[in-house]
Protein backbone atom coordinates (compact mmCIF):
# COMPACT_ATOMS: atom_id res chain seq x y z
CA UNK A 1 0.00 0.00 0.00
CA UNK A 2 3.35 2.13 0.89
CA UNK A 3 4.17 1.49 -2.59
CA UNK A 4 1.43 2.47 -4.81
CA UNK A 5 0.97 5.79 -2.47
CA UNK A 6 4.39 6.77 -3.16
CA UNK A 7 3.70 5.87 -6.87
CA UNK A 8 1.00 8.16 -6.53
CA UNK A 9 2.70 10.96 -5.18
CA UNK A 10 5.48 10.88 -7.80
CA UNK A 11 2.59 10.96 -10.48
CA UNK A 12 1.21 13.76 -9.42
CA UNK A 13 4.52 15.34 -8.38
CA UNK A 14 5.66 14.62 -12.30
CA UNK A 15 2.14 16.28 -13.70
CA UNK A 16 2.25 19.21 -11.66
CA UNK A 17 5.82 19.76 -12.83
CA UNK A 18 5.32 19.12 -16.86
CA UNK A 19 2.11 21.03 -16.33
CA UNK A 20 4.68 24.17 -14.53
CA UNK A 21 7.08 23.94 -17.46
CA UNK A 22 4.52 24.19 -19.99
CA UNK A 23 3.13 27.44 -18.65
CA UNK A 24 6.54 28.88 -18.22
CA UNK A 25 7.54 27.93 -22.60
CA UNK A 26 4.19 29.42 -23.37
CA UNK A 27 4.83 32.48 -21.30
CA UNK A 28 6.38 35.20 -22.84
CA UNK A 29 9.66 36.22 -21.24
CA UNK A 30 12.20 38.76 -21.00
CA UNK A 31 14.95 40.26 -19.12
CA UNK A 32 15.03 43.73 -17.41
CA UNK A 33 17.48 46.24 -16.36
CA UNK A 34 17.58 50.27 -15.95
CA UNK A 35 20.26 52.30 -14.52
CA UNK A 36 22.87 50.87 -14.87
CA UNK A 37 24.70 54.54 -15.23
CA UNK A 38 27.98 53.05 -15.51
CA UNK A 39 31.29 56.18 -15.37
CA UNK A 40 34.87 55.44 -15.61
CA UNK A 41 34.60 57.46 -12.23
CA UNK A 42 35.03 57.07 -8.86
CA UNK A 43 32.28 55.86 -6.55
CA UNK A 44 29.64 58.07 -4.87
CA UNK A 45 27.71 57.88 -2.21
CA UNK A 46 26.09 54.25 -2.94
CA UNK A 47 26.99 54.78 -6.78
CA UNK A 48 29.75 52.43 -7.35
CA UNK A 49 29.86 53.70 -11.34
CA UNK A 50 32.67 51.43 -12.55
CA UNK A 51 30.79 48.36 -10.92
CA UNK A 52 28.44 48.35 -12.97
CA UNK A 53 30.73 46.83 -16.02
CA UNK A 54 30.91 43.73 -14.48
CA UNK A 55 26.77 43.68 -13.07
CA UNK A 56 25.60 44.24 -16.42
CA UNK A 57 27.80 41.37 -18.11
CA UNK A 58 26.59 39.02 -16.03
CA UNK A 59 22.97 39.95 -15.99
CA UNK A 60 23.09 39.51 -19.71
CA UNK A 61 25.21 35.98 -19.10
CA UNK A 62 22.09 34.98 -17.67
CA UNK A 63 19.63 36.25 -20.03
CA UNK A 64 21.68 34.19 -22.31
CA UNK A 65 21.74 31.42 -20.02
CA UNK A 66 17.41 31.58 -19.97
CA UNK A 67 17.45 32.01 -23.73
CA UNK A 68 15.42 35.31 -23.44
CA UNK A 69 14.58 36.26 -27.01
CA UNK A 70 14.51 39.70 -25.85
CA UNK A 71 15.71 42.65 -23.17
CA UNK A 72 14.60 45.98 -22.00
CA UNK A 73 16.80 48.69 -20.87
CA UNK A 74 14.76 51.40 -19.20
CA UNK A 75 17.51 54.26 -19.28
CA UNK A 76 20.48 55.74 -17.75
CA UNK A 77 22.90 53.47 -19.62
CA UNK A 78 25.69 56.08 -18.91
CA UNK A 79 26.14 58.25 -15.35
CA UNK A 80 28.20 61.86 -17.39
CA UNK A 81 29.97 60.87 -20.22
CA UNK A 82 29.16 60.11 -23.60
CA UNK A 83 32.48 58.58 -24.67
CA UNK A 84 31.44 55.93 -21.58
CA UNK A 85 28.51 55.05 -24.31
CA UNK A 86 30.68 52.58 -26.24
CA UNK A 87 32.24 50.92 -23.56
CA UNK A 88 28.49 49.93 -22.24
CA UNK A 89 27.30 49.15 -25.28
CA UNK A 90 29.74 46.41 -26.09
CA UNK A 91 28.59 44.82 -23.17
CA UNK A 92 24.59 45.16 -24.19
CA UNK A 93 25.58 43.80 -27.70
CA UNK A 94 26.82 40.43 -25.80
CA UNK A 95 23.32 40.09 -25.52
CA UNK A 96 22.22 37.30 -28.41
CA UNK A 97 18.96 39.14 -29.23
CA UNK A 98 17.06 42.04 -29.52
CA UNK A 99 17.47 44.82 -27.01
CA UNK A 100 14.92 47.52 -26.41
CA UNK A 101 15.99 50.94 -24.69
CA UNK A 102 14.18 54.30 -23.89
CA UNK A 103 16.95 57.02 -22.72
CA UNK A 104 17.40 58.35 -19.34
CA UNK A 105 18.12 61.95 -17.93
CA UNK A 106 21.51 61.00 -17.71
CA UNK A 107 22.21 59.76 -21.39
CA UNK A 108 21.40 63.15 -22.73
CA UNK A 109 24.76 64.82 -20.75
CA UNK A 110 26.66 66.73 -23.31
CA UNK A 111 24.63 65.40 -26.09
CA UNK A 112 23.82 68.21 -28.79
CA UNK A 113 22.14 65.65 -31.25
CA UNK A 114 19.19 63.62 -29.82
CA UNK A 115 18.46 61.63 -33.09
CA UNK A 116 22.52 60.47 -33.28
CA UNK A 117 22.24 59.24 -29.52
CA UNK A 118 18.83 57.20 -30.61
CA UNK A 119 20.36 55.94 -33.73
CA UNK A 120 23.48 54.89 -31.00
CA UNK A 121 21.32 53.40 -28.56
CA UNK A 122 19.74 51.04 -31.36
CA UNK A 123 15.94 52.52 -30.92
CA UNK A 124 13.75 53.10 -34.35
CA UNK A 125 12.38 56.62 -32.95
CA UNK A 126 12.42 59.15 -29.94
CA UNK A 127 9.61 56.95 -28.49
CA UNK A 128 8.24 53.37 -30.36
CA UNK A 129 5.86 50.57 -29.57
CA UNK A 130 6.47 46.91 -30.58
CA UNK A 131 4.29 43.93 -30.22
CA UNK A 132 4.91 39.91 -28.73
CA UNK A 133 1.95 37.71 -28.76
CA UNK A 134 -1.00 39.26 -28.21
CA UNK A 135 1.19 42.06 -26.05
CA UNK A 136 1.76 45.49 -27.21
CA UNK A 137 4.45 46.77 -25.39
CA UNK A 138 4.96 50.75 -25.29
CA UNK A 139 8.37 52.66 -24.64
CA UNK A 140 8.05 56.12 -24.14
CA UNK A 141 10.42 59.23 -24.12
CA UNK A 142 9.74 60.77 -20.43
CA UNK A 143 12.93 62.89 -21.74
CA UNK A 144 11.26 64.36 -24.88
CA UNK A 145 10.60 67.87 -22.97
CA UNK A 146 12.98 68.43 -20.78
CA UNK A 147 16.17 71.23 -19.44
CA UNK A 148 18.32 68.88 -20.51
CA UNK A 149 17.42 67.64 -23.82
CA UNK A 150 18.10 70.04 -26.33
CA UNK A 151 14.36 72.10 -26.32
CA UNK A 152 15.72 75.31 -26.30
CA UNK A 153 14.29 77.84 -28.73
CA UNK A 154 11.72 74.74 -29.66
CA UNK A 155 7.72 74.40 -29.14
CA UNK A 156 8.76 71.68 -26.92
CA UNK A 157 10.20 74.91 -24.26
CA UNK A 158 7.10 76.39 -24.32
CA UNK A 159 5.51 73.29 -23.01
CA UNK A 160 8.41 72.53 -20.85
CA UNK A 161 7.39 75.43 -18.96
CA UNK A 162 3.94 75.39 -18.62
CA UNK A 163 4.68 71.78 -16.81
CA UNK A 164 6.94 73.14 -14.72
CA UNK A 165 4.16 76.17 -13.85
CA UNK A 166 1.70 73.06 -13.64
CA UNK A 167 3.93 71.59 -10.49
CA UNK A 168 4.46 74.95 -9.06
CA UNK A 169 0.87 75.86 -8.72
CA UNK A 170 0.21 72.53 -7.14
CA UNK A 171 2.77 72.42 -4.75
CA UNK A 172 4.44 69.30 -6.46
CA UNK A 173 7.75 68.38 -6.07
CA UNK A 174 8.76 66.85 -9.43
CA UNK A 175 9.48 70.07 -10.57
CA UNK A 176 13.47 69.39 -10.71
CA UNK A 177 16.29 69.59 -13.58
CA UNK A 178 16.66 65.99 -13.94
CA UNK A 179 12.86 64.88 -14.58
CA UNK A 180 11.41 65.10 -17.75
CA UNK A 181 8.26 64.72 -19.62
CA UNK A 182 6.67 63.97 -22.36
CA UNK A 183 5.06 66.35 -25.33
CA UNK A 184 1.41 66.98 -26.31
CA UNK A 185 2.58 64.74 -29.93
CA UNK A 186 3.28 62.02 -27.97
CA UNK A 187 0.95 61.78 -25.54
CA UNK A 188 -1.64 62.19 -28.75
CA UNK A 189 0.37 59.29 -30.44
CA UNK A 190 0.16 57.39 -27.13
CA UNK A 191 -3.93 57.97 -26.91
CA UNK A 192 -4.27 56.71 -30.70
CA UNK A 193 -1.99 54.09 -30.01
CA UNK A 194 -4.04 52.42 -27.19
CA UNK A 195 -6.90 53.20 -28.61
CA UNK A 196 -6.31 50.82 -31.34
CA UNK A 197 -4.82 48.33 -29.61
CA UNK A 198 -8.20 48.05 -27.31
CA UNK A 199 -10.17 47.68 -30.35
CA UNK A 200 -7.52 44.97 -31.50
CA UNK A 201 -8.18 42.89 -27.72
CA UNK A 202 -3.91 43.67 -27.29
CA UNK A 203 -2.79 43.67 -23.64
CA UNK A 204 -0.31 46.68 -23.01
CA UNK A 205 2.33 47.15 -21.35
CA UNK A 206 4.15 50.84 -20.53
CA UNK A 207 7.45 51.35 -20.44
CA UNK A 208 9.33 54.85 -19.46
CA UNK A 209 12.43 55.96 -17.59
CA UNK A 210 10.67 58.37 -14.78
CA UNK A 211 7.94 56.92 -12.96
CA UNK A 212 4.45 58.01 -13.17
CA UNK A 213 3.72 57.51 -9.82
CA UNK A 214 4.91 56.13 -6.59
CA UNK A 215 8.52 57.75 -6.43
CA UNK A 216 7.75 61.70 -4.94
CA UNK A 217 9.65 64.22 -6.54
CA UNK A 218 11.08 61.91 -9.50
CA UNK A 219 7.96 61.33 -11.56
CA UNK A 220 7.73 62.61 -14.89
CA UNK A 221 6.90 66.22 -15.03
CA UNK A 222 3.52 65.84 -16.54
CA UNK A 223 3.00 62.78 -14.78
CA UNK A 224 -0.95 63.00 -13.63
CA UNK A 225 -1.15 63.93 -17.33
CA UNK A 226 -0.05 60.38 -18.68
CA UNK A 227 -1.23 58.24 -15.76
CA UNK A 228 -5.42 60.21 -16.41
CA UNK A 229 -5.01 58.89 -20.16
CA UNK A 230 -3.31 55.49 -19.64
CA UNK A 231 -6.12 54.70 -17.13
CA UNK A 232 -9.06 55.29 -18.96
CA UNK A 233 -7.65 52.06 -20.97
CA UNK A 234 -8.52 48.59 -19.63
CA UNK A 235 -6.24 47.34 -21.89
CA UNK A 236 -2.79 48.78 -20.18
CA UNK A 237 -2.18 45.83 -17.44
CA UNK A 238 0.85 47.71 -15.97
CA UNK A 239 3.44 50.65 -16.22
CA UNK A 240 7.09 49.65 -15.12
CA UNK A 241 9.80 52.42 -14.77
CA UNK A 242 13.39 53.35 -13.45
CA UNK A 243 15.16 56.32 -12.08
CA UNK A 244 14.69 55.96 -8.69
CA UNK A 245 16.70 53.73 -7.78
CA UNK A 246 15.43 52.08 -4.56
CA UNK A 247 12.40 50.89 -5.96
CA UNK A 248 8.76 50.93 -5.43
CA UNK A 249 5.16 49.94 -5.86
CA UNK A 250 1.99 51.59 -6.07
CA UNK A 251 -1.26 51.12 -7.59
CA UNK A 252 -2.71 54.07 -9.26
CA UNK A 253 -6.00 54.60 -10.75
CA UNK A 254 -6.55 50.66 -10.74
CA UNK A 255 -3.04 50.62 -12.50
CA UNK A 256 0.04 48.78 -11.04
CA UNK A 257 2.88 50.93 -11.28
CA UNK A 258 6.47 49.00 -10.92
CA UNK A 259 9.60 51.01 -10.32
CA UNK A 260 12.54 48.94 -10.88
CA UNK A 261 15.72 49.12 -8.72
CA UNK A 262 18.88 50.39 -10.22
CA UNK A 263 21.61 48.72 -11.43
CA UNK A 264 24.23 51.51 -10.02
CA UNK A 265 23.21 51.22 -6.61
CA UNK A 266 25.99 48.89 -3.79
CA UNK A 267 29.40 48.04 -4.49
CA UNK A 268 28.68 44.28 -5.01
CA UNK A 269 25.08 43.07 -5.58
CA UNK A 270 23.69 43.78 -8.74
CA UNK A 271 19.70 44.09 -10.30
CA UNK A 272 18.20 42.82 -12.93
CA UNK A 273 14.81 40.94 -13.11
CA UNK A 274 13.33 38.28 -15.65
CA UNK A 275 9.48 39.30 -16.83
CA UNK A 276 7.04 36.45 -17.62
CA UNK A 277 3.54 37.34 -19.13
CA UNK A 278 1.00 34.40 -18.06
CA UNK A 279 -2.39 34.72 -19.30
CA UNK A 280 -3.73 36.02 -15.86
CA UNK A 281 -1.01 37.33 -14.22
CA UNK A 282 2.24 39.38 -14.56
CA UNK A 283 5.29 37.53 -12.63
CA UNK A 284 8.67 39.97 -12.29
CA UNK A 285 11.67 37.09 -10.89
CA UNK A 286 14.10 39.97 -9.65
CA UNK A 287 17.70 39.01 -9.02
CA UNK A 288 20.04 40.66 -6.70
CA UNK A 289 18.34 43.99 -5.71
CA UNK A 290 15.88 44.12 -7.71
CA UNK A 291 12.38 42.97 -6.16
CA UNK A 292 10.08 40.32 -7.38
CA UNK A 293 6.66 40.68 -7.61
CA UNK A 294 3.43 39.15 -8.99
CA UNK A 295 0.86 41.13 -10.41
CA UNK A 296 -3.09 39.41 -11.53
CA UNK A 297 -3.82 40.75 -14.38
CA UNK A 298 -7.08 42.03 -14.41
Amino acid sequence: MKKIWILFTLTLLMHFTQNLNAQTKSAIRFGLVTDIQYADADSRGSRFYRNSLAKLKESISFFNQQHLPFMLNLGDVTDRNPKDLDTVLSELNGFKNQVYTTPGNHDYSDIANNQALYKKLNMPDEYYSFRKGNWRFIMLNTNEVASYSNISGTWKQKEYEEMTRTIKERNGKNAEEYNGGISSKQLLWLENLLDLSQQKGEEVLIFSHHPLGCAEGLTALNDQQIINLISSFKCVKAVIAGHHHAGAFCEINGIPCIVAEGMVETEAQNSYGVIELHPAKIVLNGYGRMTSRTIEIK
